[in-house]
């Protein structure tokens, strides 16, 4: 028996202006979970799509169990064994669970030259493999009706019942709860047992020393090196995915907070089961968080207030004055910018440039006679973006979706300071981007807070929360449920505390 899995040798890939992987190594054990660790645009995802028939290498081998295997497209790799649970889900939210698990391999019924679905075996499968991993789910009920953190675990069932020999695991839990990443841990310990190699890219440190016995790291394209996880501390790991030390994660509080900016009384969704009668105030050069569990409403609070959910009373005041917002427009002229939840689903315009993703919101700004862009003011304001933030990217040209993601996120933050808002939301400003990148992103809130620009940040981490806040509200089941004014008793359990207090 090979003594790896799964091998990886010298894989090359490179896109137009930038060679991705230079010659990458992997070799994962049976019945191990492996994770892969580094910045965003380290080339972790690049090669899991090499692996997974995505991409082709320009260079390099893949084994499987000692043989020299090639994988010509996603479905030859399922075939041979290698299953993906991607970070960006693509469900068919109109079809049922069964539909979505077999999506593209339905059983069939054959009747001369004509195929039918045989949905009993298809509905029977579903069920079967949703009970081997505890899931509790009716096959026939539509994937649309299930939480994002649900839909998730439908696909990691997939995964399993292609009864696969290595399944890549893609920041699976970044839209899960406590309990669900606990039973997926259970899962992925079962399937360690059946010896079924795993490889796990999460930047959630806490998940990497829980879940991992072997760390590969890769910086820039290239093979660091592999380690067992027990013989690694966080600190290291960071050391070799960023290249440098990073002495402090969270800068240090260096701004003045002035007067009140805004204020919040009362506002209550039309919808019964969201949020209800919140209060609460943000003052000049404030970073302001809001902590709670999955569910406790934080999210659909700020959209009400940005204008992208209709609220049913209540009222808002910006500098004094109250404001009517009914549409997102009507919050971008009262001064307010926001930065969602999902950067992929609904921050970038993908298939635009960076120019194109930082101009959009200031385009109606700079017209000349009233009807043409005014390119060489705009060029200046995302060239001078690109500089302030460091945006790593060769030109402005450059399409959005070509970036990492802590790249992509600097993008949409310069797409809102552009607009000079007064007050930023900022809903999980870090989510799914590397330790070194969300330093940078910090680093960033401080600097606006130091201009006199007040952030008020969702974070679901609660050291950023903790690290990053100068005060904390906490919210549970749509109300606020506790306010914590002072560093000093911005503790874990104060919040968690709040967070549960139903």
């Amino acid at each position: 028996m090979a003594d790896y899995k799964l091998e990886l040798r010298g894989v090359s890939k490179s896109f137009p202006g930038v060679k991705a992987l230079d010659h990458v190594n992997l070799a994962v054990r049976p019945g191990t979970v492996h994770a892969l660790m580094g910045e965003n645009g380290a080339g972790k995802s690049t090669l899991m799509k090499c692996l997974f028939g995505i991409y082709h290498m320009d260079e390099g081998e893949i084994f499987l169990d000692g043989e020299k295997v090639d994988i010509k497209d996603p479905d030859d790799a399922m075939q041979k064994g290698v299953a993906m649970v991607h970070q960006e889900l693509q469900p068919v939210l109109a079809r049922s669970i069964g539909e979505n698990m077999y999506l593209g391999r339905f059983p069939v019924h054959k009747y001369g030259p004509l195929q039918v679905i045989d949905h009993k075996t298809m509905y029977e499968e579903t069920s079967k493999w949703l009970k081997e991993l505890g899931l509790d789910f009716d096959p026939k009920k539509l994937l649309g009706s299930l939480s994002i953190g649900q839909m998730q675990l439908v696909e990691i069932a997939k995964a399993v019942s292609h009864e696969a020999k290595v399944i890549i695991f893609d920041e699976p839990t970044s839209s899960l709860s406590d309990n669900e990443v606990d039973f997926l841990f259970k899962v992925m310990n079962d399937l360690r047992q059946k010896g079924v190699a795993m490889i796990y890219i999460s930047h959630k440190m806490d998940e990497i020393k829980r879940i991992a016995d072997d760390i590969t790291v890769m910086r820039d394209g290239t093979y660091v090196g592999t380690w067992p996880a027990a013989d690694m501390t966080t600190d290291e790991i960071i050391t070799k995915m960023v290249g440098r030390e990073l002495t402090q994660i969270y800068p240090e509080h260096d701004h003045e907070i002035g007067e009140k900016v805004m204020e919040v009384k009362g506002v209550t969704s039309i919808h019964a089961k969201s949020f209800r009668d919140c209060s609460f105030y943000i003052r000049k050069g404030e970073i302001l968080g809001f902590g709670g569990l999955v569910g406790a409403q934080r999210t659909e609070l700020m959209e009400g207030i940005f204008g992208i959910r209709h609220l049913a009373s209540g009222t808002i005041t910006v500098k004094g004055k109250e404001v009517k917002i009914k549409r997102p427009a009507d919050a971008m002229n009262a001064g307010l910018g926001m930065i969602t939840e999902d950067r992929r689903g609904n921050g970038i315009f993908g298939c635009l440039s960076i120019k194109d993703n930082v101009g959009v919101s200031i385009y109606n700004k700079h017209l000349k006679a009233g009807v043409v862009l005014d390119h060489p003011t705009i060029n200046k304001i995302v060239d001078d973006s690109i500089k302030q933030l460091s945006i790593k990217t060769p030109s402005m040209q450059q399409h959005i979706e070509n970036l990492s993601g802590g790249n992509q996120q600097k993008v949409i933050v310069s797409r809102w300071l552009a607009n000079d808002p007064d007050v930023l939301i900022m809903d999980e400003p870090t989510r799914g981007i590397d330790v070194g990148a969300k330093h940078e992103i910090y680093e960033i809130m401080e600097d606006l807070a130091k201009q006199g620009k007040s952030i008020i940040m969702i974070s679901s981490e609660m050291p950023e929360l903790l690290g990053m806040a100068d005060r904390v509200y906490v919210m549970c089941n749509g109300k606020i449920t506790g306010e914590l004014n002072h560093r000093e008793e911005m503790t874990q359990e104060r919040v968690m505390s709040f967070a549960t207090k139903f």
